[in-house]
């Protein structure tokens, strides 16, 4: 792997990157990460002797992330990973790894003295995490160096940013603070601009990918409130089809489901059309308060697994003649929270079955962007769905802690639906497909 040299901000931040605290921010795909990097490498090389650490929401998340473009940079010799061990060696110097995914996770670092530290994502880990990294960087000399995409401005680490003494904004101009108030902090801002790499048409598709809140975050860079409606871009007339106009349907990627027993249960069916995009072709679901009785889990299982056998392919609905019956997807993902349902699936036979990947601001982000584009559409089939979607809301008391959440009201086909584009993503993300231009239908 090699990389190019560092030119305009990428360069500034380099140079200017000697405060105690170095945050690199802004959009995607800026640059930002790979700028931190080269920075951080000179740091290994040439800082004050000690203990290292290399932080991230997760061991597999740094990985792929960070360590893995470090190899492609250095060579396996040069950055070697010890697996199930937590530890990195570059240039032959140690660096402890670790994840910091909940408030637990500052026991980790807790005693160490280290002489430096790099966090992959700063916003996703708990502040307690990096207020005990704060006291742990006691090495003379100490410093860390951090990335993230702008949050919310109630976000604690944007209070920090705020006290910068060194500040290179978005604009490429530099600022220098000076007060009692003001933090040993450089910060350094980068728009999409400061990437001169990137090609006209991955620009274009970024442009079509993120609209509303997710275009003023990860494409301008800036810290703006979730608020409003959370899937702003979702319109009826493009986005609900027939479900008798659904192309042949090559790939059944998913059943997903959104376990209730109080709360309603709910179930979608996610496949991949000939066409390359992406349809909610149907769905399943039981409110136990509508109906006026709660389903045990032997219920649920029987009447979902009925379900999938009734479900009519898009060829049946256009007149097309077809000799399968029903549907099998490929996987089954499941509320995470759903362990006794689980396992009467299994009891019940069903196979490739799996926990619903549920990170529900990324899920929120991958569905707002697969709709922004045209390339998710819904069948007609799925009600429950396209009746929750305008009503889907941004959490304003959540906003005041400084988390995005949206409203939990009248969501479980939405979460549904999320579970089924998170959990695949790996599959569909590559496929290629066509715009969609004016109504779906």
């Amino acid at each position: 792997m090699t990389t190019a040299p560092l030119v305009g901000k990428q360069l500034d931040s380099y140079q200017l990157a000697n405060a105690r605290l170095n945050i690199y921010e802004g959009a995607v795909r800026s640059s930002k990460t790979v700028s931190s990097l080269i920075r951080w490498l000179r740091y290994v090389r040439t800082g004050p002797a000690g203990p290292l650490a290399m932080i991230g929401r997760t061991e597999r998340t740094l990985k792929r992330n960070i360590i893995d473009p470090l190899i492609g940079m250095l060579g396996p010799r040069r950055c070697r990973l010890v697996e199930g061990a937590g530890e990195l060696y570059i240039y032959g110097r140690l660096i402890y790894l670790a994840g910091a995914n909940n408030e637990l996770a500052k026991a980790k670092i807790q005693g160490l003295t280290l002489a430096g530290a790099y966090v992959d994502e700063v916003t996703t880990i708990p502040e307690s995490m990096w207020r005990m990294l704060g006291t742990r960087l006691s090495v003379p000399g100490a410093k860390l160096f951090g990335t993230c995409n702008p949050e919310s401005p109630n976000h604690w680490l944007y209070t920090d940013l705020q006290r910068a003494s060194v500040w290179l904004d978005g604009a490429g101009r530099l600022h220098r603070m000076a007060g009692d108030d003001r933090l040993n902090l450089a910060r350094f801002s980068f728009r999409l601009a400061d990437n001169p790499t990137l090609d006209a048409d991955y620009l274009r598709a970024l442009e079509l990918e993120y609209t509303g809140l997710w275009r003023r975050r990860y494409i301008l860079g800036e810290w703006v409130v979730a608020e409003g409606s959370v899937y702003d871009m979702w319109d009826p007339e493009r986005h609900v089809v027939p479900a008798g106009r659904i192309p042949h349907i090559r790939r059944w990627l998913a059943s997903a489901v959104d376990y209730g027993t109080s709360n309603p249960f709910a179930a979608l069916l996610l496949g991949l059309a000939d066409d390359g995009r992406l349809y909610l072709v149907d769905e399943w679901g039981w409110d136990s308060a509508k109906e006026r009785r709660q389903l045990t889990d032997a219920e649920y299982s029987r009447r979902y697994r009925a379900w999938l056998t009734q479900v009519p392919r898009p060829e049946e609905l256009a007149g097309t003649a077809v000799q399968a019956v029903g549907v099998t997807p490929e996987r089954h993902y499941v509320d995470p929270s759903a362990a006794s349902f689980k396992v009467q699936l299994h009891h019940d036979g069903v196979t490739s079955l799996s926990d619903a990947v549920n990170d529900v601001v990324d899920g929120i982000r991958i569905v707002a962007s697969q709709l922004a584009s045209g390339r998710l559409l819904v069948s007609d089939r799925c009600k429950g769905w396209i009746d929750e979607a305008p009503g889907y809301v941004w959490d304003p008391k959540a906003q005041e802690r400084g988390e995005d959440a949206p409203v939990k009201k009248r969501d479980h086909y939405l979460d549904a639906g999320r579970y089924g584009l998170a959990s695949t993503e790996y599959l569909w993300m590559r496929e290629p497909w066509k715009e969609v231009t004016g109504a779906a239908a």
